[in-house]
């Protein structure tokens, strides 16, 4: 899941909070902040953002490391959940395994919404340094781990803790550094998590024969270490936003078409994570791939969902999130009822590329929709945060729920089940999101959404 990918019109006012006084417009559907450098400010009054430079592009490489180690870890469980279901560690069901996976990603969603204060406080090297710890340390126990609950608490509480520290810095950081280039630096920026989500499960599967998981999982730790020593050198924070934001914004549950949104996500998010979960071992439960193949599915997964986080970013910006976002839920939905029909390898890497590059769609757009269903500005940080929180718990749903319908007997997994599972809570989403995009745009076709 993953990375936030935002639509180039959005501005530093969008999406955090950060603006000065002296100068701002405001359109129907989206806030122009225009930044002329001969408009004059108070001696206490921060300059506007360079929009370039070696100092802004410095914290572009910093977010791309901070996203490589967060959402690009996540992205890596899939070829966990097929080495747990192996034996080779510990014994237990997929929908206890899964639940490893599911709490990481629901650590780092609901870390990130409360951590938030804390950076507009000013305290974003404290989240660099916690968060760290958190992802370095948490591998490090994890290599030592022999059973099911170490596991669980390392890999799933800790380094998901971590991540989510890591996370809020990464995306908060850019509007004080880009205006007019920010949707393409947010972007670069979260091309780190399918990156990560390339390299690491190749670098499992290429050590965990020659060295043995614990050394495999400590050679990641280390990884994951030099690479975050980078965004701890370079990145420095600017300007803190002009107001701290608050942790809960009530009035976002009498919005109806934030929560319907909300609840869109949640089921989505089911979905595309089932897919994230389940893919590797589908190949090689099923007989379609060798063991090889069936680890290699992640990376080709992730390369999918590259593309499926910048292409739509631009198409976005042409006709509108909700126009994208809802008929690629539907996307998903489509090919995980076809992997039901896929008996080959050429089927299932297809079906692998397509679901990468569709939930890709669907993880990346959703914070530049909540910025535009959010009429005072001032509560966008809040409202992403409460979202991304809420709808994480559709993740936790997905991994023990489709582990659940799977089954824990070896060799009689129910995969007809879970894709059906999968594909329908897809096409509900789906149907949701075209349900408010009607809702906003009306039936016109050639509606801005």
């Amino acid at each position: 899941m993953s990375g936030i990918n935002l639509p180039s019109s959005l501005t530093l006012h969008d999406i955090s909070g950060y603006r000065d006084e002296s100068f701002h417009a405001e359109s129907h559907d989206t806030i122009a902040t225009t930044l002329p450098e001969n408009v004059g400010r108070k001696d206490n009054e921060p300059a506007p953002p360079p929009d370039g430079g070696t100092q802004a592009w410095l914290q572009v490489l910093g977010s791309w490391m901070l996203f490589f180690n967060t959402w690009g870890i996540l992205n890596t469980f899939g070829i966990f959940q097929t080495y747990y279901e192996s034996g080779a560690l510990f014994r237990t069901s997929s929908s206890n395994i899964s639940w490893i996976g599911s709490i990481q990603a629901l650590a780092l969603l609901a870390t990130g919404a409360f951590v938030g204060p804390i950076y507009d406080r000013g305290g974003y090297r404290w989240l660099l340094i916690v968060g760290t710890v958190g992802v370095v340390l948490g591998h490090m126990l994890l290599s030592l781990a022999k059973t099911y609950w170490e596991a669980l608490l390392t890999q799933g509480l800790m380094v998901g803790i971590g991540g989510g520290c890591l996370y809020v810095p990464a995306v908060a950081i850019m509007p004080t550094y880009f205006t007019s280039k920010l949707g393409l630096t947010l972007g670069i920026a979260a091309s780190g998590s399918s990156t990560g989500g390339i390299i690491y499960p190749i670098m499992f599967y290429k050590l965990i024969d020659r060295v043995g998981f614990a050394w495999t999982v400590r050679i990641l730790s280390f990884t994951a270490l030099i690479t975050l020593i980078i965004p701890f050198s370079v990145m420095r924070m600017r300007v803190k936003p002009a107001k701290v934001r608050s942790l809960i914004d009530w009035t976002a549950f009498q919005d109806g078409p934030y929560m319907t949104f909300v609840v869109g996500c949640l089921i989505g998010y089911m979905s595309s994570y089932i897919a994230f979960f389940y893919t590797s071992f589908f190949g090689q439960a099923s007989g379609i791939t060798d063991t090889s193949l069936a680890f290699y599915l992640v990376p080709i997964l992730n390369v999918g969902s590259m593309f499926g986080r910048t292409m739509p970013n631009w198409l976005s910006d042409k006709i509108g999130p909700l126009n994208v976002i809802a008929p690629s839920a539907l996307g998903v939905g489509v090919i995980l009822f076809c992997n039901i029909a896929v008996n080959d390898v050429v089927g299932i890497v297809v079906t692998t590329l397509l679901l990468g590059f569709f939930t890709g769609v669907f993880v990346a757009l959703p914070p530049a929709i909540y910025v535009s269903l959010t009429q005072d500005k001032s509560k966008i940080g809040t409202r992403i945060g409460m979202g991304l929180a809420l709808a994480g718990l559709g993740v936790l749903a997905a991994g023990p729920g489709g582990g659940a319908i799977l089954g824990g007997t070896r060799g009689s997994e129910n995969f007809e089940g879970l894709w059906i599972f999968g594909g329908t809570a897809a096409m509900s989403a789906g149907a949701i999101l075209i349900g408010l995009r009607i809702w906003k745009g009306g039936l016109s076709l050639g509606a801005k959404v």
